[in-house]
């Protein structure tokens, strides 16, 4: 209750408390029935945030100026604290391929891929942002010819350094943090060589995270071993489901929910954002969570679909939607920064939810509040045990250094799920406190910051174009001599990675190509096809018309595909179905009704050889497929039962050169 010992005194300050409430928050109160929390600082402070941040790996695409200011312009709207992004190895990742700053031993670019100017971009909004970069893959030649990249360590360890110093001599970007390898096993003398590496390449201010996977083993091999445990700075976990383990804590490292989220970014992922970014410091005491991913910017019928803080899947549109995960950020984003620290006196409300509460240690104080239900905050990982949240009162009084606090700014978030009219981070008129003290009525599925700092804007731009289904007739040239990226627009490279390339030998009409450049089989994350796919276009794509131009570099073993309704991207891209029109350098076609080649619809003499040119194309209608070579008719009435739709597609027969031009797709 909010009474102190009966005393007259206070029970007229805490009727005055309500009705200060009542007024400002247009909220209904019955004392009666409040529980009071303290925020206090007289017995000393918790850990010290380090931020709230997103992470770019695994096939994220193309941004706009508005997209990027959303996610990392302060007090505008994520407003995010961290950028981790992908050190690309050339393998799938989850949702695609990124390309490694290092294909071959003898080759180094760092101009590759879309990360350097994701940086750059969110370093230009937010210049204190902190940067984090982490492998999932590694090309072959780091594993020399093994799919593990420890037994060279050292190879390991150089090949990870030199992506953080061409951050900085190409770009000027420090990378403040590097882990070890996505979701894998992790090895200790690789761990303390890094470390070693780091600090001979002149980079002692690089700390190193460990293991992105779970708590254990990492935080008992840290307690076990001294020189480990000064190599590692912070102990990262993924899907830590709000909790940690005595081992973790014992090791008094930062301990951070290294990537977290992963949910549909409809209101229940924004649910689910809300509760975690809360109770991963109450429950587990992370000071760090990293949403995966940043924007859902790819093909949503690859896998996890739509599962970014927003949504941006259109590029040739312009469409994006900002989404409920968006300002749940921005409930702690805007009000706080990195190096704030934790009050102790934070915790679990009476009815459900929980609060936490920041300070700078100049006198500003930022409490968030959460009152999300099971059923509208759940996660896709792992598993939510059940709890019950209700309605209820809730009093907090502000002690110590905070006690003299006359003022706070008030937003608030309701999801509304009944009525579904959500209303997200919303200002509510400054909350007048009496004695640093003020009581509220808490409902179910909602989100308040109150917040000493002035600061606060929801960001808005005109709306957007309007969402556009992908262009039913689209051509690419490739003619690009100096393309922005390294890749084409809307290919979504699954296997291999297919570059922009100048074809120097070929002055004629090929002079500009796009190039699949992996030779060998990637240190894989996730099992890759044997093959090399790019896939575009739309989904539901059933009847069109693909064409391209395909050039062999392998003499007598290579084998390129043109293909339709490609129906499996992503870690299934291994099972994918669709028509395949492949022609090889042993002057043979086939077609086949998956990327595996197993089921043959046609094959026969092509004519085709490695170091000449050919037009390719294919024709799907219904059940029925046809093909061209260089303009005649080589083969037709395949007969073509399923898959119903999918994507256009490119590729190659293995990790292979080959080169394509001129593709154009027209469908119905």
């Amino acid at each position: 209750g909010i009474y102190k010992d009966d005393q007259k005194y206070d029970m007229i300050h805490c009727c005055l408390r309500v009705c200060v409430s009542v007024l400002f928050l247009a909220l209904s109160v019955h004392f009666s029935s409040s529980q009071t929390y303290v925020l206090d600082d007289k017995g000393g402070l918790g850990r010290l945030f380090d931020g709230i941040g997103g992470l770019s790996g695994g096939g994220v695409t193309e941004f706009l100026s508005q997209i990027l200011d959303y996610l990392f312009k302060p007090n505008f709207g994520a407003s995010l604290h961290i950028l981790k992004v992908e050190i690309g190895g050339d393998a799938q990742t989850t949702d695609g391929t990124e390309p490694s700053h290092m294909h071959y031993e003898n080759d180094e670019n760092y101009f590759r891929g879309y990360e350097w100017w994701l940086m750059k971009e969110a370093k230009k909004r937010n210049p204190n942002i902190t940067l984090i970069g982490l492998p999932w893959a590694f090309p072959a030649w780091v594993g020399r010819g093994k799919n593990w990249p420890y037994d060279y360590p050292d190879i390991t360890a150089s090949y990870v350094v030199n992506w953080i110093l061409g951050a900085k001599q190409y770009h000027n970007l420090d990378i403040q943090y590097v882990g070890i390898w996505n979701e894998r096993k992790y090895d200790i003398k690789y761990i303390k060589l890094l470390r070693y590496t780091l600090d001979k390449s002149g980079l002692d201010w690089v700390r190193i995270i460990a293991s992105d996977n779970l708590w254990e083993p990492i935080a008992l091999s840290v307690l076990l071993d001294p020189e480990l445990s000064s190599a590692v700075d912070v102990i990262g976990a993924h899907y830590p489901g709000t909790t940690t383990v005595a081992d973790a804590l014992k090791t008094q490292k930062k301990l951070w929910s290294s990537e977290d989220y992963s949910t549909f970014n409809d209101e229940v992922g924004g649910g689910c954002w809300a509760r975690i970014l809360n109770q991963n410091y109450v429950n587990g005491n992370m000071t760090a969570t990293i949403s995966w991913n940043l924007v859902a910017s790819y093909y949503e019928e690859l896998p996890f679909g739509r599962e970014g803080l927003m949504t941006a899947k259109e590029p040739w549109s312009g469409n994006y939607v900002v989404e409920s995960p968006i300002w749940i950020t921005a409930h702690t984003t805007q009000f706080t920064q990195p190096g704030w620290t934790y009050l102790r006196t934070v915790g679990h409300l009476a009815g459900g939810g929980s609060y936490v509460a920041l300070t700078d240690g100049k006198g500003n104080l930022t409490v968030v509040i959460e009152t999300m239900t099971h059923d509208h905050s759940v996660c896709i990982r792992p598993p939510l045990p059940p709890f019950h949240v209700t309605s209820q009162n809730a009093t907090f009084q502000l002690n110590g250094s905070f006690a003299s606090i006359k003022e706070l700014q008030v937003w608030r978030s309701q999801f509304n799920f009944k009525t579904k009219t959500p209303s997200l981070f919303e200002k509510l008129k400054p909350l007048k406190l009496i004695d640093g003290s003020f009581t509220l009525n808490l409902s179910e599925d909602e989100v308040y910051t109150f917040t000493t700092m002035t600061t606060g804007q929801k960001g808005v731009y005109p709306d957007p174009p309007a969402p556009a289904g992908f262009p039913k007739a689209y051509k690419d040239d490739f003619n690009v001599r100096n393309p922005p990226f390294s890749e084409a627009p809307h290919f979504a490279d699954q296997t291999g990675v297919f570059e922009y390339y100048i074809n120097l030998t070929d002055p004629g009409p090929h002079t500009f190509t796009l190039r699949q450049v992996v030779t060998e089989r990637p240190v894989t994350w996730v099992a890759d096809a044997d093959q090399t796919i790019s896939v575009i276009g739309d989904y539901q794509w059933q009847n069109l018309t693909v064409t391209c131009d395909v050039f062999m570099e392998s003499v007598d073993s290579g084998g390129v595909f043109i293909a339709a309704r490609v129906n499996k991207g992503g870690e299934s891209v291994r099972s994918a179905n669709g028509v395949f029109f492949w022609v090889f350098a042993d002057g043979t076609y086939k077609v086949t009704n998956d990327l595996a080649g197993q089921t043959v619809l046609a094959e026969g003499l092509s004519g085709t050889r490695a170091y000449g040119w050919n037009t390719l194309s294919l024709t799907v209608n219904g059940q029925l497929a046809s093909g061209q070579l260089n303009g005649y008719p080589l083969w037709k009435n395949a007969v073509v039962l399923n898959p119903k739709n999918g994507w256009a597609a490119i590729g190659t027969r293995s990790f292979e050169l080959a080169q394509f031009d001129n593709f154009a797709v027209v469908a119905d």
